[in-house]
């Protein structure tokens, strides 16, 4: 029967989740960003709002909105991801199915137990939203609005995830698939609603007739979905495994049958060793190279690579042939892709010989820390890459098609470059993080942690500083941080092709202006020290590794 209030999981979840030290941390920092982003914006005394037109307000309160809607669709997939996939993983999945608990009640109490957290972080933001309502400019119909908008993407996230969560047995699978899905409706959002920000009577009766509807249409199936997998478990009695066959999941998952034994396959996936190996090798990176590329999970990477083609072939045509002087916008897909895919490979290299219980036999052995180490990035570095490489491969073709493009080789270079430093960086800090956790899933979620503080933060700081410190210090500053985001890598170096204006998207730099290469000399100073950065980053992150594993826990196993 189905229940909701008197339901044990419901209860279970919130007692667990809000218990937790890390629910009144995160309440803490939501509300200290929040404040902060509100009170540097604030008009200081020197500084009025014209309250006439309520443009700086609108401004403001947009952007306090639109943060909170980003932050709410990164965190949602945290939360709700490993709901049932947590359950197989802590192999709990099968006595949860075995109780005569309702498959509806467990559904229901996973969603409701996973967004109730994420509901208190969107509602503890109404103070700070009531103190910028005197600015004016803002109704208090549209506040109400945005927080509907809000709590209506949560719920639809929400329901993405778990929905993903019972399709899959590890949380790092859940997650990817995840955010592949929720980002471009993410991002679909907040076009819509920057958008329509002139329609106020429009947006409003858009977003309380239209939006409850499509929320329903996808949930709901969604719902019914995830329940019937409950119902009728397909990995019943395997602990959450499913039995297939690897063959021909591996032709499924990439749409093209991987020969190991043919060139260029065994480059990525040679085949299984038949022969004693050769003395001088690295077994780590030999058993690694060669273990099976689809081991993370066939579902995971077939619906990643259809995800990904099908938007690939869309941005493509609009960004490389339509509106070529958009073609930064496609390297930022790609870097994206990257970002998603990347880190999972790699996360669990360490993480997964605790889980295994086999680090200390590792560490026992004569292999010295670097061979552990460069086997296990190349081997992660490999199938991130290749993943990456069949989204970057239109930009290669896009070269000698497009006449604006042939003139741009060096620009197209760099944005090579950018992909590639993108491909080790995200490897790189997984590896990092696998090293300093004990389970794949905090190791993966740290990685995305730290990315988006690398690529997104100085982005969204230097939006705020050009929006409310134009032309200042502080502006300046900002920009300056942003060496560390390939995004803002990608856009500030030149692409000289027509906009459908006719005019340059970026102007060539002139005689009398410093140059390098002919372009203009900041924005070549601007690539070069974001190349200098993410090497000086990766050399020093492999090099804390390997001091890890050898000054710590090479010895605390040999004095044990």
């Amino acid at each position: 029967m189905f229940k909701f209030f008197e339901n044990p999981v419901l209860q279970r979840e919130l007692l667990v989740n809000l218990r937790m030290n890390r629910a009144f941390l995160l309440l803490l920092l939501y509300q200290v960003l929040l404040a902060a982003v509100v009170y540097l914006a604030w008009p200081q005394d020197n500084v009025r709002l014209d309250l006439s037109e309520g443009s700086n307000s609108s401004q403001l309160i947009d952007l306090f909105f639109l943060g909170q809607f980003v932050l709410a669709s990164l965190m949602t997939p945290s939360f709700a991801a490993g709901a049932v996939s947590g359950e197989k993983e802590r192999k709990t999945f099968e006595m949860l199915i075995a109780s005569p608990l309702h498959p509806k009640s467990i559904v229901m109490g996973k969603l409701v137990a996973a967004m109730t957290h994420l509901a208190i972080l969107i509602f503890s933001s109404l103070p700070i939203v009531m103190l910028c309502l005197p600015l004016g400019g803002v109704s208090i119909y549209e506040v109400l609005a945005a927080y509907f908008a809000l709590i209506l993407a949560v719920i639809t996230f929400g329901m993405i995830s778990i929905a993903g969560s019972s399709f899959f047995k590890r949380t790092s699978a859940s997650l990817v698939v995840s955010y592949l899905v929720i980002l471009p409706l993410a991002l679909a959002c907040v076009v819509f609603w920057q958008s329509m920000s002139d329609l106020g009577e429009t947006r409003l009766r858009v977003t309380f007739g239209v939006l409850p509807g499509l929320s329903a249409f996808i949930c709901i199936p969604l719902f019914y979905v995830a329940a019937s997998r409950k119902l009728y478990p397909p990995d019943m009695g395997s602990e959450g495994n499913e039995v297939v066959d690897l063959e021909m999941e591996s032709e499924q998952a990439v749409g093209l049958v991987i020969q190991p034994d043919q060139f260029p396959d065994k480059l990525f996936a040679p085949p299984k060793r038949k022969t004693l190996m050769a003395d001088g090798l690295n077994p780590v990176y030999d058993k690694e190279m060669r273990s099976e590329i689809f081991g993370q999970g066939t579902l995971m990477l077939r619906i990643a690579i259809q995800i990904s083609m099908v938007l690939a072939i869309i941005l493509m045509a609009v960004f490389l042939y339509i509106f070529r002087f958009l073609a930064p916008w496609y390297i930022a897909y790609v870097v994206v892709f990257n970002v998603l895919i990347g880190p999972v490979f790699s996360a669990g290299s360490v993480t997964s010989e605790r889980e295994r219980e086999t680090l200390d036999l590792l560490l026992t052995t004569t292999i010295t820390p670097w061979q552990i180490l460069w086997g296990k990035l190349l081997s992660g570095l490999r199938v991130s890459t290749v993943l990456t490489s069949f989204v970057a491969f239109p930009i290669i073709l896009a070269v000698p098609f497009v006449a604006d493009f042939r003139v741009n080789m060096l620009s197209f270079l760099a944005y090579l470059v950018i992909i590639i430093l993108t491909c080790l960086t995200t490897s790189m800090l997984a590896l990092f993080c696998s090293c300093l956790f004990r389970k794949t899933s905090v190791s993966l979620l740290v990685t995305y942690t730290i990315i988006v503080m690398l690529y997104c933060i100085p982005l969204a700081n230097q939006f705020f500083a050009d929006n409310f410190f134009r032309n200042s210090e502080a502006s300046a500053v900002a920009k300056k941080l942003t060496i560390s985001s390939p995004f803002a890598a990608a856009f500030e170096f030149p692409l000289y092709v027509k906009n459908g204006e006719g005019a340059m998207a970026f102007e060539p730099a002139r005689g009398d202006e410093p140059a390098l290469f002919g372009y203009p000399y900041a924005d070549m100073v601007h690539f070069g020290s974001f190349v200098l950065f993410a090497l000086v980053m990766n050399i020093v992150l492999f090099a804390a590794m390997i001091w890890l594993f050898n000054m710590r826990w090479r010895v605390s196993t040999s004095t044990a």
